[in-house]
C-alpha cells in the first residue's frame, strides 16, 4: 500500500535550489548549452536597464543644460545602441526559453508516464486517473512556468536590480538608502504570506485533480449517464467542483498580490524620503538636475524587477506544492520485482499450480488456501459465484498482485523465480471487456510489432474471424476503432481481442468471460475463434455460461476463495455440490426463458 499522499498532511519545505537541481539533473542537463546561451543574453538584457539610467545623467547635464552638440549625438547615438541590444536579446533568450520549457515539460511528462506504468497494481486503485492525469499535465506545467521564471528573474531581473542600485549608490549612496529603507521590515509579512500560499495552492492542485477526475468518469460513462438522465446530478457535482477551485484560486491569487503591494508600500515610503532629502539638497545647489534625474530614473526602472523577483516568492510557494506531488509519486517504487537471477522461462506449454496460496485486499480476504492444477497443454476452467477469487487468480499468475501465503508455479518453477517480463509473455489475455486503443484495427491487433508480414497477419485475422466484418468498415484494417474501440460492436472488439492473442501465441492463455456479454450469434463466432486460440495451450477460463465450459479438461469449483471441488463436466454432475447445483439452476432459468 503506499504510503499517504502529501496533500494529507505533508508540510516538508523545499528550496529553489533543490528545484533546480532536481530539474539539472534529470530534465534540463541535456539542454545546457541552450539555458548557458539564454542566460547570457537575459544578462545582457537585464544590464541594459543600468546603462539608460546611466545616461539619463549626460543627457539632462550636457545636452540639456550646457548645450553640448557633441554629447548630444553620443548620447542619442548610445541610447539607441542600447534599445537595439536589448531588443535582440530580448528576442532571443525568449526564444531559447520557449523552446527548453518545452523540451523539458516533454521530458518530465514521458519520465512521469514511464515510471507510474511500473508501479504495482494497487497504486492504480487508490489514485484515480484523473488525479494522475493532472500530475502529468497540470503540474509538470505549473513547475515548468516556475523554474523558467525563476531563471529568468536571476539572470534577467537580478541583473537589472543590481545594475541600477549600482548607478543610484553611484550617485549618492544616502539618498539609496533612504529609498531601500522599508525592505528589511517586508521579511516577516513575506515569510508568512509565502506559508498561506503554500498552503493554499496544495488545496489548488489537489481540487484540480479531482476536477479531472470527473471530467475522466462523465466521458467514459456517457452513455449510462444518458441512459439514467444524470446530465443535471452530474453538471450539479462539477459545478461544486468548480466552486471550490474558484474559490481555491483566488485565496491564492490574494496572497500572490500581497508582496507585490507590499513592495510597492515601501517603494513609495521610500520614495517620499529621497524627495524630501534629495529636493533640498537640489534646491541648494548641492545636486545637479541631472544627478536627481539618473537616480530617479534608476530606481524607478528597478521598481518592476523588484516587483518580479517579489512576485516570484508567491509563485514558487505554488511550485513547491507541485513539487511535492510529482515528487511523491516519483518516490514510489513498485514492489512487485523480478528476482536478480531469474531462471528460464518453459518453452512449450507448462503445467499451472496453486498451492495454498493466500490473498487479502487490504483486510479483505479473497483467496483462503486456493489449491488447485491446470494441466500443460489442456483447458481448466475456473466457476463458482460472484466473489469466489476466480479473477484474482489471474492476477496472482500474472503476478499483478503478490499473495500473502502460498506458491504459484508455472513450469515446475514458482513464478517469482522468473524474470517479471518474460513471465507476463508466457501468457494471453481475453476479458468480456476488450481493452482497445483509440487506434486503428492493424494498431490495435500488432500493438507496436513491425516483424509481421501480410500473409500471417492475414491468417490471423482469419482465424479470429476479423476478416468477416473487415469489408463493412470503411478503411478495413486501418479503420479507427475508436475510444475504446466504440466504433466496434462487442463481438467485433472480442475478435480483434482474439486476433491480438493469437499474435502474441503464448503458451498460456488466459479468458475472464470472454463471451459474457455477446448476443447468442456473436457468441457462437467468438467461442469457434476461442478454440482455435486454445488449441495446444495450457488454457484457464472464468465463464459464469457453464455451457460454455462442459468440454473443459478440468473444472475447478471455487467458493469464497477456496477451491472446493475439481473434475470434469461429468464427474462433478455425479458427485453434486456446488457446480451440480450451479449447472441445474442455469439449466432451469435457460428453460424458463425458452418458454416465455
Amino acid at each position: 500500500m503506499p504510503p499517504p499522499t502529501p496533500e494529507s498532511g505533508s508540510e516538508k519545505q523545499q528550496s529553489a535550489f533543490k528545484l533546480f537541481a532536481w530539474l539539472w539533473r534529470d530534465y534540463l542537463r541535456q539542454h545546457k548549452l541552450l539555458l548557458i546561451a539564454a542566460v547570457i543574453l537575459m544578462a545582457i538584457e537585464g544590464s541594459m536597464l543600468a546603462l539608460i539610467s546611466r545616461m539619463i545623467q549626460p543627457m539632462f547635464d550636457d545636452v540639456f543644460a550646457e548645450g553640448d552638440r557633441d554629447a548630444l549625438y553620443f548620447v542619442g547615438f548610445a541610447i539607441m545602441g542600447i534599445f537595439f541590444v536589448r531588443a535582440v536579446t530580448s528576442s532571443g533568450q525568449r526564444i531559447l526559453m520557449a523552446l527548453i520549457k518545452q523540451l523539458a515539460a516533454a521530458g518530465m511528462r514521458k519520465h512521469m508516464l514511464r515510471h507510474l506504468m511500473t508501479l504495482d497494481s494497487g497504486f492504480f486503485q487508490i489514485h484515480p486517473p484523473g488525479q494522475l492525469i493532472e500530475r502529468v499535465q497540470g503540474d509538470v506545467g505549473v513547475i515548468n512556468g516556475v523554474w523558467s521564471s525563476l531563471l529568468t528573474a536571476v539572470a534577467r531581473d537580478l541583473v537589472s536590480l543590481i545594475g541600477l542600485l549600482a548607478v543610484a549608490l553611484w550617485i549618492d549612496w544616502r539618498w539609496t538608502l533612504i529609498a531601500i529603507v522599508g525592505v528589511p521590515l517586508l521579511i516577516l509579512p513575506s515569510l508568512m504570506v509565502q506559508a498561506y500560499i503554500r498552503r493554499r495552492s496544495r488545496d489548488t492542485r489537489e481540487i484540480a485533480g479531482r476536477v479531472s477526475t470527473r471530467l475522466d468518469e462523465v466521458f467514459h460513462g456517457i452513455n449510462p449517464i444518458k441512459l439514467n438522465a444524470l446530465e443535471t446530478y452530474q453538471a450539479k457535482r462539477y459545478d461544486r467542483l468548480i466552486k471550490e477551485g474558484v474559490h481555491a484560486s483566488m485565496r491564492t491569487s490574494v496572497g500572490q498580490a500581497a508582496v507585490p503591494a507590499m513592495i510597492d508600500i515601501m517603494t513609495g515610503i521610500g520614495f517620499l524620503g529621497v524627495m524630501l532629502y534629495g529636493g533640498s539638497e537640489i534646491i541648494s545647489g548641492e545636486k545637479t538636475n541631472g544627478e536627481f534625474m539618473a537616480f530617479f530614473t534608476a530606481m524607478s526602472l528597478a521598481f518592476d524587477p523588484l516587483r518580479r523577483l517579489g512576485a516570484m516568492s508567491g509563485q514558487w510557494q505554488m511550485a513547491a506544492a507541485s513539487v511535492e506531488r510529482l515528487q511523491y509519486v516519483l518516490n514510489l517504487h513498485p514492489t512487485i520485482l523480478s528476482p536478480a537471477q531469474a531462471k528460464r522461462i518453459p518453452r512449450d506449454s507448462p503445467v499451472v499450480v496453486l498451492d495454498n496460496v493466500h490473498m487479502n485486499y487490504g483486510e479483505l480476504p479473497v483467496l483462503r488456501g486456493a489449491s488447485f492444477v491446470a494441466e500443460a497443454g489442456k483447458t481448466t476452467a475456473l466457476v463458482g459465484a460472484s466473489g469466489a477469487g476466480k479473477s484474482t487468480v489471474f492476477n496472482v499468475l500474472t503476478r499483478l498482485v503478490e499473495p500473502n501465503d502460498g506458491t504459484v508455479i508455472v513450469g515446475n518453477t514458482p513464478i517469482t523465480d522468473y524474470d517479471l517480463g518474460e513471465l507476463r509473455g508466457l501468457f494471453s489475455v481475453v476479458t468480456q471487456d476488450a481493452a482497445l486503443f483509440d487506434e486503428t484495427l492493424r494498431d490495435n491487433i500488432l500493438l507496436g510489432r513491425d516483424d509481421v508480414d501480410e500473409a500471417h497477419l492475414k491468417a490471423i485475422l482469419d482465424a479470429a474471424h476479423v476478416s468477416d466484418f473487415l469489408p463493412s468498415l470503411s478503411d478495413g484494417l486501418d479503420s479507427p476503432a475508436g475510444p475504446r474501440g466504440s466504433n466496434l460492436s462487442g463481438g467485433q472488439r472480442q475478435r480483434v481481442a482474439i486476433a491480438r492473442a493469437l499474435l502474441r501465441d503464448t503458451p498460456i492463455l488466459l479468458l475472464d468471460e470472454a463471451t459474457s456479454a455477446l448476443d447468442t450469434k456473436s457468441e457462437a463466432i467468438v467461442q469457434t475463434a476461442l478454440e482455435k486460440l486454445s488449441a495446444g495451450r495450457t488454457t484457464l477460463v472464468i465463464a459464469h455460461r457453464l455451457s460454455t465450459i462442459r468440454n473443459a479438461d478440468s473444472i475447478v469449483v471455487m467458493d469464497q476463495g477456496r477451491v472446493v471441488d475439481q473434475g470434469d463436466h461429468d464427474t462433478l454432475m455425479a458427485r453434486g455440490g456446488i457446480y451440480a447445483d450451479l449447472h441445474r439452476l442455469q439449466f432451469s432459468q435457460s428453460e424458463s426463458e425458452d418458454d416465455g
